[in-house]
């Protein structure tokens, strides 16, 4: 199965809605406890390192016309590294819907064209007010959010929620980050839903103003977005394992 396969064949996986839970039996009272134990007991190193909560948009690769809001938990490896895991929203169900990685522009400069290619700006999606660290004031977050205007980010999701899936199916799709012409703009009612949700104000006289004189990266590598000069994207394909692959 593709990423870009937009209906699965039926399984007891698949739903028809974006909210129905994985299918399973009820957490037992044993797994429970084992879970509580673990907790007081297991440092949980890497978990911990997750310090920011940031909110945002995204839109599928090889169908811009699907787009979702994620959840981003953040840790930070480096000034110029992120690691995100991405979650279809922030309540405790929430659901682990894929990773992506974030880069500052020096670093993405050094990749290859090939690699460039799989990666998005965030620019657009940092001054338009839609990626915002939820709860916190503008005024705390803004040099974050200026050192995030010039960063790019890979983003993989391995769960499609919004087609209904109920478990993680088929090739995982890549993701872009909204943009200011279509097919990339974000659709006004999700953001009105998100920004009533979370408490935020996105608008041309909220987060968008306040930002307005945020510096925008000197020139954004045309590499990225690659749709945009292009007008297509990329979906991953799975085909059948070989039995023998070469060693070394």
């Amino acid at each position: 199965m593709s990423s870009s396969d937009q209906n699965p064949a039926p399984t007891p996986a698949s739903g028809t809605g974006g909210t129905a839970p994985p299918p399973g039996r009820p957490t037992t009272v044993s797994s429970q406890a084992i879970d509580m134990g673990a907790q007081v007991m297991q440092p949980l190193k890497p978990v911990r390192q997750m310090k920011q909560h940031a909110c945002s948009f995204a839109l599928y690769a090889h169908d811009m016309r699907r787009q979702i809001e994620v959840h981003h938990f953040v840790s930070r490896l480096n000034q110029d590294v992120l690691q995100c895991a991405v979650y279809d929203s922030d309540k405790p169900s929430a659901r682990l819907i894929g990773v992506e990685y974030i880069v500052s522009d020096a670093i993405f400069e050094t990749l290859p064209p090939e690699e460039q290619r799989l990666w998005h700006s965030h620019a657009y999606e940092v001054k338009a007010g839609l990626w915002t660290d939820v709860g916190v004031p503008e005024m705390l977050q803004s040099s974050e959010m200026a050192r995030m205007a010039k960063t790019y980010g890979k983003f993989w999701c391995t769960w499609q929620v919004d087609r209904g899936d109920r478990l993680p199916l088929g090739a995982p799709a890549l993701m872009m980050s909204p943009q200011a012409v279509e097919p990339g703009r974000v659709r006004p009612e999700l953001v009105r839903d998100r920004d009533q949700r979370c408490k935020v104000d996105s608008s041309a006289c909220g987060l968008k103003a306040e930002r307005v004189e945020m510096e925008e990266p000197e020139w954004i590598n045309p590499n990225a977005d690659y749709w945009r000069l292009h007008g297509k994207g990329f979906a991953v394909d799975v085909t059948e394992m070989k039995q023998h692959a070469p060693f070394p």
